[in-house]
């Protein structure tokens, strides 16, 4: 598959050091069209759609913010912090910047973690993205599936 420029430019942008210092395709050397690719065929496979994630992700971080950064149980299952840093980051793509915060979420039935922020969300839910194998802040989808019951 070939990649276009602005394709070229938003992958530059996921590198360590230019938004985050850890970037977002952690280990995974794919281009970005095949992380979205593989990843929305996993969620078709484990059956969920990127937007219901994204709604259950944002409904447990606003539950967790209620926790003022200190552990909070949120549905008799999930066990959630929210924290907060000052600022904002941009998105990859150029298209918005978005709070600089961070969730965790594990799930006590399962044993399932996550860890995402709001930038998360936001390349789920507008651009199918995930992030890269490896990256400390990836939405995988088996991983999500199994916490979402």
């Amino acid at each position: 598959m070939k990649n276009t420029q602005a394709e070229k430019d938003t992958r530059e942008r996921m590198r360590p050091g230019h938004i985050t210092a850890q970037g977002f395709l952690g280990r995974d050397d794919r281009g970005i069209a095949d992380i979205v690719e593989a990843d929305l065929e996993e969620f078709r496979r484990v059956g969920l759609e990127p937007g219901a994630v994204a709604d259950f992700l944002e409904r447990l971080r606003d539950l967790g913010q209620k926790g003022l950064g200190e552990p909070i149980g949120v549905d008799g299952r999930y066990v959630v912090t929210a924290g907060d840093a000052r600022g904002v980051l941009p998105c990859p793509w150029n298209d918005g910047v978005y709070h600089k915060n961070s969730v965790s979420v594990r799930d006590e039935k399962s044993g399932g973690e996550l860890v995402y922020s709001d930038l998360s969300i936001h390349l789920l839910r507008e651009h199918g993205f995930c992030q890269g194998k490896g990256s400390a802040f990836r939405l995988d989808p088996e991983t999500i599936a199994g916490i979402m019951g």
